[in-house]
């Protein structure tokens, strides 16, 4: 009986990283990775050339590590958990971004989510957009879907 109830578990927790929910693994894990290490090598060598930023692109790579994270475990609550991180992510680069180009003095140098992302193609404005819909249309789909 305990096999028969573990498949819907399975099944609801697969569902997050099926079909297009790879993709977004995989580009918010080539992010984490962008993020992050740029990051730690800005914080590490020129701190006080622009706090502000460089702290801003950690803690892009600590979301998108956080969302990456929540997509591979899967189920109701990660899905949820991804959900609220993906819009605050969205916020965050659309305030960045319009902020690096109201006010460019205040960013000595470019975040992760400045000018909306475009010096990474601008896919850190297109990932939550995207991740948004794919994660509203898995609860939508349930289970089943998988």
């Amino acid at each position: 009986m305990a096999t028969v109830d573990q498949k819907p578990a399975k099944a609801a927790k697969a569902r997050l990283i099926s079909g297009p929910g790879i993709l977004l693994v995989w580009l918010y894990g080539v992010m984490v990775v962008g993020a992050v290490s740029r990051s730690v090598y800005q914080i590490a060598t020129d701190f006080g050339r622009a706090p502000l930023a460089y702290s801003l692109s950690a803690v892009a790579g600590v979301v998108y590590g956080f969302i990456t994270y929540s997509l591979v475990r899967g189920g109701e609550k990660a899905r949820r958990a991804a959900l609220v991180c993906c819009a605050a992510e969205l916020v965050g680069v659309l305030t960045v971004g319009t902020w690096t180009l109201v006010e460019p003095s205040a960013f000595p140098d470019a975040t992760v989510w400045s000018d909306y992302g475009m010096g990474y193609v601008f896919i850190p404005v297109l990932l939550p957009l995207s991740a948004l819909y794919w994660l509203r249309k898995a609860r939508r789909q349930g289970p089943a879907a998988a």
